[in-house]
């Protein structure tokens, strides 16, 4: 049954450029411009009107953007709830201007092993990371720790957990990797990890939506019966101001937005695109958590009920609860 008809989440990629080479990432590899505070504020407008309460400014790197404290200031004008995931690189130059303006801040860190952190990051940015997170907190920020697991990585969980996560009173997100496109990485993660990485998730200060293990041990999205709502759930605005369809990562059209997000959401050209979320062949096995975290939210189904328990607790940990149901 559907509970949410309309879409609740926006990937804005602000730029697709990015000052590192992430080896399980192809996105930093294309040609990108950077979207306009002028094209930026019309859509927000629109965005609000279609019923979107959250916007995840992504990228590349975001914060390459350079008016990026001017997009988050506009979005919470227009009372959005702001995410934002960051290597770290150039947090620390530019903190104060982001203070108190995102809702969710994320830093990526994949091993708490300087060198092997740094080396899947083709760049050196682990010591930015432990810097970033004592500026953060001492700006009174409440900053996560984004951990993306990899069968090879699994086993540090627990020094992650003990020795950043805990003495930094750190929230853990727990991102299993996921292939898409060219990019082959680890889709399938074992059975005993994935049974891992569930345990983990019932402990304090750490997040992992179960439903992504379920939907992994059933052998991800099946276009006969789709879990996938990415199209009807998920709004992409590329930096080309494009709509993209029927999410980023299959991008099968990318249409101009021309200053009309709203009406060419609704139009015959898109519904259509929309409505065949989850069905296409490509979306067959698909597990990227981009777009099922927020499949799992709109339709009641076993995955929304095992995603519910650890959407609450982090919603709480987080404080976002009440904008989420505003």
């Amino acid at each position: 049954m559907r509970l949410i008809k309309k879409p609740v989440l926006c990937n804005y990629y602000v730029t697709y450029r990015c000052n590192a080479s992430c080896e399980f990432c192809d996105i930093w590899e294309r040609p990108s411009p950077y979207i306009t505070l002028e094209n930026a504020e019309k859509n927000f407008r629109d965005l609000k009107k279609l019923g979107v309460k959250v916007i995840d400014f992504t990228g590349g790197e975001p914060l390459l953007h350079r008016q990026i404290s001017e997009l988050l200031t506009l979005a919470k004008e227009f009372k959005f709830i702001t995410t934002l995931t960051t290597n770290g690189l150039l947090y620390p130059k530019l903190a104060d201007k982001l203070q108190g303006k995102v809702d969710m801040l994320h830093f990526s860190l994949d091993s708490p092993i300087r060198e092997q952190h740094d080396a899947g990051r083709g760049v050196k940015c682990f010591d930015f990371v432990m810097q970033s997170i004592q500026i953060a907190r001492d700006l009174g920020e409440k900053p996560d720790i984004l951990f993306t697991i990899f069968e090879e990585n699994i086993d540090q969980i627990a020094q992650m957990y003990e020795e950043i996560i805990l003495p930094n009173r750190l929230v853990l997100i727990l991102n299993p990797v996921f292939d898409y496109n060219a990019v082959k990485t680890g889709k399938g993660l074992s059975i005993s990890t994935l049974r891992e990485l569930s345990a983990w998730g019932k402990k304090k200060n750490v997040y992992l939506n179960e439903a992504f293990i379920a939907l992994r041990l059933d052998g991800g999205n099946h276009i006969d019966k789709p879990v996938c709502k990415a199209g009807s759930s998920t709004i992409v605005i590329s930096p080309e101001n494009k709509l993209v369809l029927p999410c980023y990562h299959l991008g099968l059209e990318e249409i101009p937005i021309e200053d009309d997000l709203y009406n060419l959401y609704q139009s015959p050209q898109v519904q259509q695109l929309i409505a065949l979320e989850g069905r296409l062949p490509a979306c067959e096995g698909c597990v990227i958590n981009c777009y099922m975290q927020p499949s799992f939210a709109v339709e009641i189904n076993k995955y929304f009920w095992r995603a519910l328990p650890s959407t609450l607790k982090y919603n709480l940990m987080k404080g976002t609860w009440k904008q989420l149901i505003a």
